[in-house]
C-alpha cells in the first residue's frame, strides 16, 4: 500500500481530527515500504466497553501496540489519530527509536480501518509511541531520532471543548513528562484527566503543575 493511500485512510479529508495526523511515517512508507508481519492483531480492551462521546483517549504504548489498540477503539466508535513523529536514521547509523514496526502496523491498520464505519465527528483516540524519548547506549554509530510531544501536537483545550470533549483518558504505563505538561493545561481549562494501565477502568487523576522550565520547553 502506498503511503498516501494509507494516510488518507487514517486522516479522512472531512475528519475534524485529521489535521493532527502526523505524515512522517506515511512519507517513509514510500521510501522503504516495510513488510507487514502476521503477528499484528486487534486486542481485547478492558478499561472501556463502549463509546464515551465526551472523552478523548490518548494511547501511549510502544511501537505497534498503540496502532493495534487504536483499531480496537475504532471498533467502539473512536477515530484513531496517529501522532507518530519519529524520523529514520542517517545512512550507516543505528536508530535510537525503531519506527519500522509502527509503519508496518499503520499499513495493516489502514486496511482494517477502511472496513470500519466511523463518523467523522467521532471522539478521537490519539496514538503515541511510549518509546519516543527512549535513549540507549550502543557501540555502533547512532542517530537520535527520538521525539517529544509539544502543545501544537494535540488540539487546544478550546477546540476539544468546542467539540464536546470534556474528559481525556490516558492509557499507558505512566503519564510521561511531555504529555503531563499538555494535560495540566487541559486540566486548568476544566477538562478532567483519567489514567489507566489498561486492565481496569480509568480513574480520575490530578496533574501537578510542571516546573516553569519544563512547561516552557514542551510549550
Amino acid at each position: 500500500m502506498k503511503g498516501r493511500i494509507a494516510y488518507e485512510i487514517w486522516a479522512p479529508s472531512a475528519g475534524i481530527w485529521s489535521g493532527w495526523v502526523r505524515p512522517v511515517q506515511f512519507v517513509a512508507i514510500d521510501k522503504t515500504e516495510p513488510r507487514v508481519h502476521d503477528d499484528l492483531s486487534i486486542p481485547k480492551i478492558f478499561y472501556i466497553s463502549e463509546l464515551k462521546p465526551d472523552a478523548a483517549i490518548i494511547v501511549d504504548l510502544p511501537d505497534k501496540h498503540g496502532v493495534e489498540e487504536g483499531l480496537a477503539l475504532a471498533k467502539l466508535g473512536y477515530l484513531p489519530v496517529p501522532l507518530y513523529n519519529g524520523t529514520d536514521p542517517q545512512l550507516g547509523a543505528m536508530a535510537m527509536v525503531d519506527n519500522s514496526k509502527i509503519r508496518a502496523a499503520l499499513i495493516w491498520g489502514a486496511t482494517e480501518l477502511f472496513k470500519i464505519a466511523i463518523p467523522q465527528n467521532a471522539p478521537p483516540a490519539f496514538l503515541l509511541d511510549s518509546n519516543r524519548s527512549y535513549k540507549r547506549r550502543t557501540s555502533s554509530p547512532s542517530f537520535d531520532n527520538g521525539w517529544d510531544l509539544y502543545g501544537q501536537d494535540l488540539p487546544t483545550s478550546d477546540y476539544l471543548l468546542k467539540n464536546e470533549i470534556t474528559k481525556i483518558i490516558v492509557r499507558g504505563r505512566i503519564i510521561q513528562k511531555d504529555l503531563s505538561v499538555i494535560l495540566y493545561r487541559f486540566q486548568q481549562k476544566g477538562i478532567k484527566i483519567y489514567f489507566t494501565e489498561g486492565y481496569k477502568e480509568a480513574k480520575e487523576v490530578s496533574i501537578k503543575k510542571p516546573p516553569k522550565k519544563i512547561a516552557k520547553f514542551f510549550g
